[in-house]
Order: C-alpha cells, then sequence, then structure tokens
C-alpha cells in the first residue's frame, strides 16, 4: 500500500484552501452511478453527471451539514464520483483540530448516516492551493470530474497515442493518460547543480509531496537525481508526464515500466520533436516544454486534440 506524504513544511491547522480526495472503501458499495453524454459540454441538459445511490446520499447529505463538525471549514465545492470524493475545502480561520482530524470526523459521521462501516478507505489526499494557482482551476476540474470519466469510458483511444497536441503554436506527439494535462496540481521536476543542499531538501519534499496525493510530476528526468526522484515518486503512487527527445515512429509503444504506467493511467509521454543528441541546448528545450506544462493554463487535454 503506498504511503500517503503531508507537506512537512506546512500548519495543518492553519487558515488554508484544499482539495482532499476520499476512496471508497472495498466494503462498501459505488457511491453513484455515471450517467449522461459525454458528447455534451458541462452544463448542458444531458452532460454526464453521477447519480448517488445510498451511500452516495448519505455523503451528500452529511456534506451539507458540515458545519456542525468543524465551524471553520466551508466546503467550496464537491465532485462525488462512483469510487471516490472530491472536496474543495476553505478552512476560514485558524482551528484547534488538524486536517486529519477534520477529516476523521467527518468519514465518522458519514458512517453513522450510511448505516455502514467504512465508507471510506484509510487516509486521504490533500493538495494545498497556492497562489499561483488560480481558485476557478480547480472549480473546472471538479465540475469537469463526470465528464473526462464518460469520455475515458467512450474514447479509450485517447489514453494511447496523440499525434497532434496543439501546446501554443507547436505541435507535440503525446502518448498514454492524456487527462494527466487536466490534473491543476502539476509540478516541474528540475535539478540545478547550484542548488543548495535546503533548496534540494524542500525540493524534494514538495515533489513527493505532490505525488503521493494524486499531483503530476512534469520533467525529462534527465540527471541522476532527478531520475531518484521519478522513482520516488512512482514507488509512492504518483503520476508523470515524461518529456522526451525522441520522435515517436508509426508503430511506437513505450516499453517495460512505462508501458505498465501508460496501461495503469499514470503515464503521458510528450516527444518535443527534438534533435537525437543529448546537447545542452536539447535538455533546455525539454525543461521549457515542462515547465510550460505546469503553468495554469496548459493545453485541455480533451479541447486540445486536433
Amino acid at each position: 500500500m503506498n504511503r500517503i506524504l503531508r507537506a512537512p513544511w506546512h500548519d495543518y491547522t492553519r487558515r488554508c484552501i484544499y482539495m482532499v480526495t476520499l476512496n471508497k472503501s472495498p466494503q462498501a458499495e459505488r457511491f453513484g452511478s455515471l450517467e449522461g453524454d459525454p458528447r455534451l459540454p458541462v452544463g448542458r441538459i444531458g452532460s454526464p453527471f453521477v447519480s448517488a445511490s445510498s451511500i452516495g446520499s448519505a455523503i451528500k447529505a452529511t456534506l451539507r451539514r458540515f458545519y456542525t463538525i468543524e465551524p471553520a471549514v466551508r466546503i467550496l465545492q464537491y465532485a462525488l464520483m462512483p469510487d471516490h470524493l472530491h472536496l474543495l475545502l476553505f478552512v476560514e480561520y485558524p482551528t484547534e483540530a488538524t486536517l486529519g482530524q477534520i477529516i476523521a470526523r467527518f468519514k465518522v459521521e458519514v458512517n453513522k448516516e450510511a448505516g455502514i462501516t467504512p465508507v471510506f478507505a484509510k487516509g486521504f489526499n490533500d493538495q494545498i492551493l497556492k497562489n499561483s494557482r488560480p481558485l476557478d482551476t480547480l472549480y473546472n476540474y471538479l465540475r469537469e470530474n463526470p465528464r473526462r470519466l464518460a469520455v475515458r469510458k467512450a474514447h479509450p483511444e485517447y489514453f494511447r497515442r496523440v499525434n497532434a497536441l496543439k501546446i501554443g503554436e507547436n505541435t507535440y506527439q503525446a502518448y498514454g493518460n492524456i487527462q494527466l494535462l487536466d490534473n491543476p496540481f502539476r509540478e516541474q521536476v528540475v535539478i540545478h547543480r547550484a542548488d543548495t543542499p535546503e533548496t534540494r531538501k524542500h525540493n524534494r519534499e514538495l515533489w513527493l509531496y505532490t505525488a503521493s496525493n494524486g499531483g503530476v510530476l512534469v520533467s525529462p528526468f534527465i540527471s541522476a537525481a532527478e531520475k531518484e526522484i521519478r522513482a520516488e515518486a512512482e514507488a509512492s503512487g504518483g503520476n508523470i508526464i515524461l518529456i522526451t527527445n525522441e520522435p515517436f515512429p508509426e508503430r511506437y509503444k513505450p516499453s517495460g515500466r512505462d508501458f505498465d504506467l501508460c496501461e495503469a493511467g499514470r503515464l503521458l509521454i510528450v516527444s518535443a520533436n527534438l534533435p537525437a543528441a543529448l546537447t545542452r541546448s536539447t535538455c533546455l528545450a525539454m525543461n521549457t516544454l515542462a515547465s510550460r506544462l505546469t503553468l495554469p493554463n496548459a493545453p485541455n487535454s480533451i479541447n486540445d486534440i486536433k
């Protein structure tokens, strides 16, 4: 079982906005069923949504009275999915309880409402909203969740090879889970020789926290130190966007570990269409592309496939 990491530099009793993900317990029935037409955009009548089961209804009822569990916490938005729940939480003022203790109390109340134990799996994932990440990005991500699932079911070809991924004015090849571009918590991994030990320690904590809690690490992972971060992130269950300088031949498929990660939906490989020789300029160009893919306005995974 992958160990979920918390942010060691962060005070989990402070005022903050989090996105929290709670997975379904193996013993519990599904939280709902996916319905609607994946061809219709969010907001249109008939667009994809999750119809709550009895347990899903118990979750929603408990969310409506979350203020009784912790008055300092406001639910900004949530997305109930068949096998997990996303919560966008705003801790409006400092609390005596940590985020983990508040989530534990919420789980207990859901169990009571549903009449079964446990509804949720052990633990939870959290992502801390940075000032650089617009809140609208998270609202849109949660609103689009049912449609993304519907598209995955209706169009499995979106999760293999894409020959024309538009990023700015350039077009790239990609292979794997294209929806990793939708994840609002993407961090570039780049290690410089001039980095101080303190900087390296902080960056490692940030990257492994991000990976452990459902985020995505983006990098060509060139140096030995960067490869080590990738290995640790994958071991913790993290998702990867790998930038490569190698073009994809006609029948390209990744091999070994990369193939397994693509099949599991945890890897997207993007070809930067650069010279094969790993020169300094090639490395800089790949890192520049990785940087662009961590921006809030990076390409939308579905709409930008041409």
